[in-house]
């Protein structure tokens, strides 16, 4: 270019320059605006479920279909109580749940398991320590578990604030028994518990 004129050579910086500057309006000719949208997933939570004020998780966007259906099943006994043996049968039915029989159930919602356990029973099950999604603390007299850093227990529950309450005995018609679910932010101490996770999670 060393060769050429003064003008052609500036004339030729010109329209490059002008190239350059034309490519990204041309990406955008579709009438989008080019900014980030707060719906793209991108901008979504990772990794962690939501706890709302009636007591049912809401997975995150970026959790596997299994843990998905995990949380939407642990979601369908949360606010049911505890019953000594409760969920230990072949269908995992029951009007309400001990630890173990909420833990199977969730679960086999999510397709990772086949027929209850006992508390004692998961402490050989699946993975020795944490999981990247799910993990189940397991003792011989108990057993919960943490999906997507949201706790399921049968002790220890979340209170259920009064305008959900009500709301939800609208629904269901059974209100006066409905005060707490299994759901909860908050963790406990693992001191005696057995760590283990479902294969792959």
């Amino acid at each position: 270019m060393s060769g050429l004129s003064v003008q052609i050579r500036f004339a030729v910086s010109a329209f490059a320059c002008l190239i350059a500057f034309a490519l990204p309006a041309t990406a955008f000719a579709d009438g989008s605006t080019g900014g980030a949208s707060p719906t793209d997933p991108e901008f979504q939570p990772h990794g962690k479920a939501t706890l709302l004020p009636n007591g049912q998780a809401i997975a995150p966007v970026d959790a596997p279909p299994e843990v998905a259906a995990i949380i939407e099943a642990g979601n369908k006994i949360a606010t049911l109580p505890y019953i000594y043996g409760g969920g230990h049968n072949a269908t995992f039915s029951g009007r309400g749940y001990d630890c173990s029989g909420s833990v199977s159930y969730a679960l086999h919602g999510g397709g990772l398991l086949d027929a209850p356990l006992d508390s004692s029973s998961f402490m050989k099950w699946g993975d020795k320590g944490e999981g990247s999604w799910i993990t189940i603390y397991t003792n011989p007299g108990h057993a919960y578990m943490v999906v997507a850093g949201l706790r399921f227990d049968t002790s220890m529950r979340t209170p259920i604030a009064l305008a959900a309450r009500k709301a939800t005995t609208r629904r269901t018609r059974r209100a006066s028994r409905v005060t707490s679910s299994r759901w909860s932010t908050k963790m406990r101490p693992s001191d005696g518990y057995t760590v283990r996770h479902p294969v792959g999670f």
